[in-house]
């Protein structure tokens, strides 16, 4: 499929305003994101009852945030959301506070050529099942068709 590029003479500076992740048990679940999260920029913690946010630091600007909703039917699937870091040692860094805070299934930090030049990630699940990610992309701007 050929794609006309798109001419935004307004580019946009945000493409995302929330992640909503459902999650079995909010109580839980709130614990291992809570270590890793405030390193990713989502400083602001709100638990609840029914959901539990992270919120960046918004200021003058809307704040980005991450939400755990509660859905005991939740069922995981193979969605993964990928986090940025800015170089390959914030992913190395991140990829122990990963490690602490309990990730599972971990891979990586490793550079994953298949993807695209410079790109290191580690890839993980929460206790849930749900699949992240925490990546770093130098060079080819645009990873390949995989």
């Amino acid at each position: 499929m050929q794609c006309e590029p798109i001419k935004n003479r307004k580019m946009k500076t945000r493409c995302f305003d929330h992640i909503d992740l459902r999650v079995k048990n909010i109580a839980l679940a709130g614990k291992p994101y809570a270590k890793f999260l405030p390193q990713l920029g989502f400083v602001e913690e709100r638990p609840g009852k029914k959901y539990h946010m992270f919120y960046s630091v918004g200021g003058d600007k809307p704040s980005d945030f991450f939400g755990l909703k509660l859905d005991k039917n939740h069922k995981p699937n193979r969605t993964r959301i990928a986090f940025w870091a800015d170089t390959r040692k914030e992913v190395n860094w991140l990829a122990k506070s990963v490690r602490r805070a309990g990730g599972k299934a971990l891979e990586g930090p490793e550079i994953c050529r298949e993807y695209s030049a410079g790109y290191d990630a580690i890839f993980f699940e929460d206790p849930y099942g749900n699949k992240l990610e925490i990546c770093c992309r130098k060079g080819q701007s645009l990873p390949r068709n995989l």
